[in-house]
């Protein structure tokens, strides 16, 4: 494994910047500046800006908490980011995404899905990542389930979190250490 090689600033040693981005960062959803943030801290522009676009990906996209969850978890493994799955998977599980589906993706496997609309994200997901672009069936089944809007959105999630993912590896950040679970080392 990578060392850290951006690891938590102390608050004290926060510049001006660093401490107008953070402060956005615990006053929204998310309480706190978590993993993804810590190495991105260093470019607080680049941080600010990267925050803003994943709380309203991850809290208010027109695909819902349900389906970004599993959006999230589908980049996750393609990418072997281990934060992005420590945090993401306990939560897709509490939105509804069944176990077993979170087990298969941990291992990479395909899921048995039981639901349309989460074998459409997936099949997007994956098209998205593997393919490096989207069938014309998968994209009508998009726009069938969230429309244009919804569409956009889920294009958002994948590179938003591939973007996280690139950060994070790149940098070496550290699932947290509670992390109830780890993705699979394949």
């Amino acid at each position: 494994m990578t060392t850290n090689r951006l690891p938590p600033i102390p608050e004290s040693q926060w510049n001006a910047a660093q401490q107008v981005c953070a402060d956005e960062i615990i006053k929204g959803p998310r309480g706190a500046v978590v993993e993804p943030f810590i190495p991105l801290l260093r470019s607080p522009e680049l941080c600010t800006h990267a925050q803003r676009m994943g709380e309203y990906l991850r809290y208010r996209s027109a695909v819902g908490l349900r389906l970004s969850e599993l959006a999230i978890l589908v980049t996750a493994r393609y990418w072997s980011q281990d934060v992005e799955w420590a945090i993401h998977a306990p939560i897709a599980i509490s939105q509804g995404i069944d176990a077993s589906i979170v087990h298969a993706l941990g291992f990479n496997q395909t899921p048995q899905f039981t639901q349309d609309d989460e074998q459409v994200v997936y099949d997007f997901v994956q098209q998205s990542l593997h393919d490096k672009k989207i069938s014309d069936p998968t994209w009508a089944a998009a726009q069938l389930h969230w429309g244009e809007q919804g569409t956009v959105d889920l294009l958002g999630i994948v590179g938003y979190y591939t973007f996280l993912s690139v950060v994070m590896n790149g940098s070496g950040t550290p699932a947290p250490a509670d992390s109830a679970m780890q993705l699979p080392v394949l």
